[in-house]
């Protein structure tokens, strides 16, 4: 009987160059909006749930970026304890994360930093704190296109030892480990948690390994986390995250990896 390879496994040829590429998209896009070719800040920043920008739009902080091409998201600038940053809001998903982390590299981002809303697995203490991701289960479909199958994705292992120790002095509680992606939210039955929770994973998320699949791909610095809000709505008042809509530690998580980073340069 002839195995089947799904299409998602099927055809990659992961050295092959794509003839589609992010660059020659923020060409034509700034060609028909008239827009100046113009660098997003050397740090840029993930916020899906878009709490972040909505704080700081609040607050009078936040600047849009009237020369983002991107067609299907805006980009806000804002300088947060003398760290200027650029803020993508509600990029939610894989794909959607990994099409603008590629646009935002090819835009001049030297550092892209993700901070999604997740689910919690492992009980580390109540929600919310934030897990610093090493390594992500590919329950999703884009990190197939960019590297070979295999259970997880990685984070550079020079990016996280950067890492260790600088969230020791903050209020909120920032711990390491896996978690599992998935395309499919509303899919995490009682059968699947059970078997993540078995493989030792903290949080469910949406993002994190398709972006670490697609930094070892092209050579690109990713950090991850996940902030942990929830216990899936299995109880009323869930989905609590703190000051600000978690925006205030978010920002100090977001401003402490930052600074880590530039110790490595």
């Amino acid at each position: 009987m002839k195995r089947i390879v799904p299409p998602l496994l099927a055809n990659k040829h992961f050295d092959e160059v794509s003839a589609f590429v992010p660059e020659n998209l923020l060409r034509e896009a700034r060609r028909q909006k008239g827009l100046r070719a113009g660098r997003v800040p050397d740090v840029c920043v993930l916020d899906p749930d878009g709490d972040i920008i909505r704080q700081a739009q609040a607050n009078g902080q936040a600047a849009r970026d009237a020369d983002w091409a991107c067609y299907h998201t805006e980009l806000y600038r804002l300088t947060h304890e003398g760290i200027a940053l650029g803020i993508v809001p509600c990029a939610v998903g894989a794909s959607f994360a990994v099409l603008v982390a590629e646009q935002l590299f090819a835009s001049g981002c030297r550092l892209l930093l993700s901070v999604t809303s997740s689910g919690q697995l492992a009980e580390r203490g109540s929600p919310p704190y934030f897990v610093l991701i090493e390594k992500a289960l590919r329950d999703e479909g884009t990190s197939y296109h960019y590297l070979p199958p295999s259970e997880f994705s990685s984070a550079s292992p020079r990016l996280i030892d950067a890492l260790a120790g600088a969230f020791d002095g903050l209020q909120v509680s920032v711990e390491r480990g896996a978690t599992w992606t998935t395309d499919a939210p509303y899919r995490e039955t009682p059968t699947a948690i059970s078997a993540m929770k078995a493989k030792g994973l903290l949080a469910v998320e949406m993002e994190a390994a398709a972006l670490y699949a697609f930094a070892k791909a092209r050579s690109k610095p990713v950090i991850c986390f996940a902030h942990v809000t929830n216990q899936m709505a299995r109880s009323e008042g869930d989905f609590e995250k703190g000051e600000a809509n978690g925006a205030v530690d978010a920002l100090a998580v977001i401003t402490t990896a930052a600074r880590a980073w530039c110790r490595l340069r």
